[in-house]
């Protein structure tokens, strides 16, 4: 965090100092005044020749902030070796074009800065070749670029960028570069190529930076005892018996909490540990998920109750009444936990100049924001250094930690951390809802489809992460719960999705893949019931009913991966098709086959292979990319297999990872992944695996036993109970 300049729409540090070059993308006006719409990238040139290029979000383990500047450098012309990369500080400069707010979810980080940072790079090189030839008094159309150098061919004469940045002004109006004025994706030497990760070497060598390393003067520890569920509050506690314990500086109650704060970490975890609260009822008390699931499936099968409209496309609801047949399915999906590596930690201070943060967040301009009002400051005196995440998959788009931090440290009056155990972590989890589902096809006489009604019971997670507002101004639709619970990419004429809300004061938050993992799930399970009705092989089935190219291209790569025709002994083969993205930005496109042997005495379910072909667009870094799908594929795996949690009296009942079981490495598959490039645009990457692996498992147990497995996670209970044993 060493940028300490203010960012306007121009700006030129030059002499001793270098070039400095600010870019906006949205009009004459500065970055300040254009408001939460504007996108700047930053660029540093030293007469050294090192090129400074800010990250304009943070890192989680995804490679961005490799993966974009590496975009700025490819219009710069950069020499990568010379490139040195820094995490931009939280301005609405660097705001994302798409959330208009510096926001990490839905893996759209490279898509919505694509085409700004090649735009800031060109201007970058542009304003270079300007300084160039007004110096050597040649036309600029006469020089061209090679990594850091700048050339005139006909003089046979080059320069460095180093040695440009030590003359170099900027103009007062930055040279206009349109799309069409950037390199052809033909001409790219450094999109489309591997390079090293930014991130790996400081974390190999164990000089990452999270927040649970940060350590400040005068710094008093925290941690906070959370209410079971949205709305309860302390009423009571045992807080002045724990003041008498040595290194016990504050309890304090806080709007669903009660944060007990000392000298030193470990005093205040011992405290933690007696601490007695009393809370209030909240809007759960009594939520009991394992009763609760079968109250759900009800509701998803009730027409008659009251239902918001995801989606519509024709009428559904008639072309079922007048079908020849109709195929019905119900699906369930219990809750789930991020069970990020990292539990959630920040550091604040508030002094007489403002406030400082250290975090880790996926929503840094909130924090800014709501840290600002809880301290009675304008968010240009808030500081947030943006730290390495120790993973976040959605949990840390909420902030309330953060914000928590902030209230303690503006009572105790010093600098403070705030550290949650896993347990705390844990009963604390802003989970992926339950859902149930409940799918009607409505089919001909020559068993084509002619309508598609999905119905889905579920908690909220829009109103809990941006407000109810949001949700009202999009007219009741949760874009994040009913993600992918539709059929668009297959030759449907009618389909209506509906959500059926469950509210139980259940903390929930965006989980990877969002809506794509239950959802694709019961989609893809259909799918594969209606080819076994049609005597169709499943892969097969899918190519005729598929719309597009695309999607038929990675369905037909998968089965080639997978060889899917080839008989096997004691194993079998499923297939799941998803998407990623959003209509109007892209959507990214996989199939996933998985192999699975299946035990049929114990139902457990073992996956030795999963083969994935994936079309993510244009690939800035083919390596990372498929890394990405790597990752999100065992995630999927580990959520179908194993990943459960359950309330009681609106409490989780789980703890650690003794019993919220993730996957191990023992029962890690081989995964196998190939990219199918398409069009000139990146697609999101991180998250596609997520809708395709439940469905593929339980498509494989239902090619070998011709029982359908409906309800994640596939515990070995739920297989017996399926298979009759």
């Amino acid at each position: 965090m060493s940028q300490t300049n203010t960012i306007g729409r121009r700006g030129l540090l030059a002499g001793a100092t270098g070039l400095t070059l600010a870019f906006a993308f949205t009009g004459p006006e500065t970055a300040e005044a254009a408001g939460p719409a504007t996108l700047n990238a930053y660029v540093r040139i030293a007469p050294d020749g090192t090129i400074t290029i800010q990250a304009p979000v943070p890192e989680m383990g995804q490679g961005s902030n490799t993966s974009l500047p590496l975009i700025v450098a490819e219009e710069l012309d950069a020499d990568w070796s010379r490139v040195r990369i820094e995490t931009a500080p939280v301005r609405p400069a660097y705001d994302s074009p798409i959330f208009r707010s510096q926001f990490v979810v839905a893996s759209l980080s490279v898509r919505g800065y694509f085409m700004p940072l090649r735009i800031a790079g060109a201007q970058a090189r542009r304003v270079l070749l300007d300084a160039v030839a007004a110096r050597w008094g040649v036309p600029v159309g006469e020089l061209t670029t090679e990594p850091s150098l700048v050339v005139h061919a006909a003089s046979n004469r080059r320069i460095s960028y180093g040695e440009v940045a030590s003359f170099a002004t900027v103009p007062a109006t930055l040279p206009e570069i349109t799309p069409a004025a950037l390199k052809p994706v033909a001409a790219f030497r450094l999109i489309g190529r591997d390079v090293a990760r930014f991130d790996v070497p400081a974390k190999a060598l164990g000089q990452t930076l999270f927040a649970i390393d940060v350590r400040l003067p005068n710094m008093l520890h925290a941690t906070v005892a959370r209410s079971p569920g949205l709305g309860a509050r302390p009423a009571s506690h045992n807080g002045a018996e724990l003041l008498r314990r040595p290194g016990i500086t504050h309890v304090i109650p806080l709007d669903q909490g009660v944060a007990i704060v000392g000298e030193r970490i470990e005093a205040v975890l011992a405290a933690r540990r007696a601490l007695t609260v009393q809370w209030t009822p909240g809007e759960g008390p009594a939520h009991e998920s394992e009763a609760a699931l079968a109250s759900y499936l009800a509701d998803a099968r009730d027409t008659s109750k009251a239902a918001v409209t995801a989606g519509r496309n024709g009428e559904a609801a008639q072309a079922i009444a007048n079908a020849a047949r109709v195929h019905t399915a119900e699906f369930a999906s219990d809750y789930v936990y991020h069970a990020q590596m990292e539990p959630l930690t920040s550091v604040a201070s508030i002094t007489a100049e403002g406030v400082e943060i250290w975090t880790g967040t996926q929503w840094p301009s909130q924090v800014r924001d709501e840290s600002a009002k809880i301290a009675g400051v304008t968010p240009d005196r808030v500081k947030v250094n943006m730290l390495t995440m120790g993973g976040g998959f959605g949990r840390r788009a909420a902030v309330e930690t953060v914000l928590e931090t902030v209230q303690i440290a503006k009572v105790v009056g010093r600098p403070v951390k705030v550290m949650s155990t896993r347990e705390d972590d844990i009963a604390n989890a802003h989970a992926r809802p339950m859902t149930a589902h409940r799918i009607d096809v409505g089919l001909d006489a020559q068993g084509k489809i002619t309508g598609w009604r999905h119905r889905l019971a579920a908690d909220l997670v829009v109103p809990i992460l941006y407000g109810r507002a949001r949700l009202e101004a999009q007219r009741g639709v949760d874009h994040i719960v009913t993600y992918h619970a539709n059929v668009t990419h297959y030759d449907v004429p009618a389909t209506l999705t509906e959500h059926v809300y469950r509210e139980h004061g259940v903390r929930t938050a965006p989980w990877r893949g969002i809506g794509a993992g239950p959802n694709a799930f019961a989609v893809e399970a259909v799918i594969d019931d209606l080819a076994r009705q049609a005597n169709a092989d499943p892969l097969a089935y899918r190519l005729a009913l598929l719309r597009d190219a695309r999607a038929k291209a990675v369905v037909q790569a998968v089965g080639e991966m997978a060889e899917w025709g080839r008989r096997r002994e004691g194993t079998s083969l499923g297939i799941g098709f998803a998407k990623l993205g959003l209509p109007q930005l892209g959507e990214s496109l996989s199939a996933t086959v998985a192999e699975v042997a299946l035990d049929r005495a114990n139902g457990r379910i073992r996956v030795l292979r999963l083969w994935c072909a994936a079309d993510v667009g244009l690939v800035v870094q083919p390596r990372n990319a498929m890394r990405q799908i790597e990752g999100s594929l065992l995630w999927a795996l580990s959520s179908a297999l194993t990943e459960r949690l359950t309330f009681k009296d609106g409490a989780v009942q789980q703890s650690n990872f003794n019993d919220y079981e993730v996957l191990r490495a023992s029962e890690t598959p081989e995964v196998h992944v190939r990219l199918i490039r398409s069009g000139e645009m990146p697609l999101p990457a991180g998250e596609l695996g997520l809708g395709t692996v439940a469905p593929a498992i339980s498509n494989a147990v239902l090619a070998a036993t011709g029982k359908r497995l409906n309800i994640t996670p596939f515990t070995p209970e739920r297989v017996r109970a399926a298979l009759g044993a």
